[in-house]
């Protein structure tokens, strides 16, 4: 019995995937996370473009302002931010592509 191989519906199945893919992306665009530093001091919220919607201060950290610790802590806090996006993004198309044995580019 010789194997047969059905090109037909394996370009199909891309091509759902691709779609399925599609969709998911354009969800995660809208969903957010965020990034903390210094103890919830500085809030990174991040989509899941990988964009910085916004960063949030505690004013305490204004009272006695010290320019280059609140900008380690914007930094760390944007960090975090991104790389809890990043898991986000592949934890979801993880779902999509599992036992594909890749990774989509981007994802981390």
């Amino acid at each position: 019995m010789a194997n047969t191989f059905d090109l037909g519906g394996l370009l199909k199945q891309a091509q759902a995937l691709q779609e399925r893919l599609a969709s998911a992306q354009e969800d995660l665009a809208k969903r957010t996370v965020e990034g903390t530093a210094g103890g919830g001091m500085v809030t990174a919220v991040v989509n899941g473009k990988l964009e910085i919607v916004s960063v949030r201060i505690d004013p305490a950290v204004l009272q006695q302002p010290d320019r280059e610790m609140l900008q380690d802590l914007v930094v760390a806090a944007v960090n975090a931010g991104i790389r809890a996006a990043q898991r986000m993004m592949g934890e979801e198309m993880g779902k999509l592509t599992g036992g594909l044995g890749f990774k989509l580019p981007g994802m981390g």
